[in-house]
């Protein structure tokens, strides 16, 4: 498995190429954010924003990013252009995004790397984290990133195998096209194929292939009220 099955570095985001591999393992990604970050020069000065957002550490953002009335950025952060910060978005530390990017409203990220046209609009959390080319959560969707017994994460395969990824906190990899339903949650270490669906309002761990679906089929009953 190699991260090239899954995505590739966007023109937007071509000066930090030479740090993400196509022939990595795509979670290592994950490990190579903070050191293309930590290469990046960083112009001095903080950018230009409103009085409610709050900008601390080393920020670039384009000039045509979209800015709200109120947010928290914390750097090391790098924001492509055509890009939508929307109210309460929480950017702490170790963030890169693509052009044409949704960082939504009443969302936290950190550590993850999103390429163009991701969406992540209303109360996601995206911690450890690679989200493909127009990638997409729905409102609630969380990329949990670490295990309860808060030991290493392994990625399990779908013929049943698993590997190991010496890291403690890993969300989950989307590949281009990824979508995932409201309010589903992606176990640690989740791996979504290109233009694969998670339904929502499930739990999903494991490898989902390519263009394919994961979804939970429920039974509803009906019963008159006793009152």
């Amino acid at each position: 498995m190699k991260a090239s099955d899954f995505f590739a570095i966007p023109e937007s985001l071509a000066l930090f190429r030479a740090f993400f591999s196509p022939e990595a393992p795509p979670w290592d990604w994950v490990k190579q954010i903070g050191p293309a970050l930590e290469a990046h020069q960083f112009k001095a000065g903080r950018p230009k924003a409103p009085p409610g957002v709050v900008i601390e550490g080393l920020v670039h953002m384009d000039p045509s990013v979209s800015l709200p009335g109120h947010a928290t950025i914390i750097g090391p952060v790098w924001i492509g252009p055509g890009t939508q910060i929307r109210p309460g978005a929480f950017i702490r530390g170790n963030v890169i995004a693509g052009a044409g990017c949704i960082l939504g409203n009443s969302s936290e990220f950190k550590n993850c790397l999103l390429l163009d046209g991701v969406q992540a609009a209303h109360f996601n959390y995206v911690g450890d984290s690679v989200l493909g080319n127009r990638a997409h959560l729905g409102a609630g969707a969380i990329c949990s990133n670490l295990r309860l017994d808060q030991k290493e994460v392994f990625v399990h395969l779908g013929d049943g195998g698993q590997v190991a990824t010496g890291l403690r906190k890993l969300g989950a990899i989307l590949g281009d096209g990824a979508e995932v339903g409201c309010n589903a949650v992606l176990n640690p270490g989740a791996i979504l194929g290109p233009r694969s669906l998670v339904m929502p309002a499930i739990a999903f761990g494991g490898e989902l292939a390519p263009a394919t679906i994961a979804r939970v089929r429920q039974q509803v009953t009906f019963v008159p009220r006793r009152d």
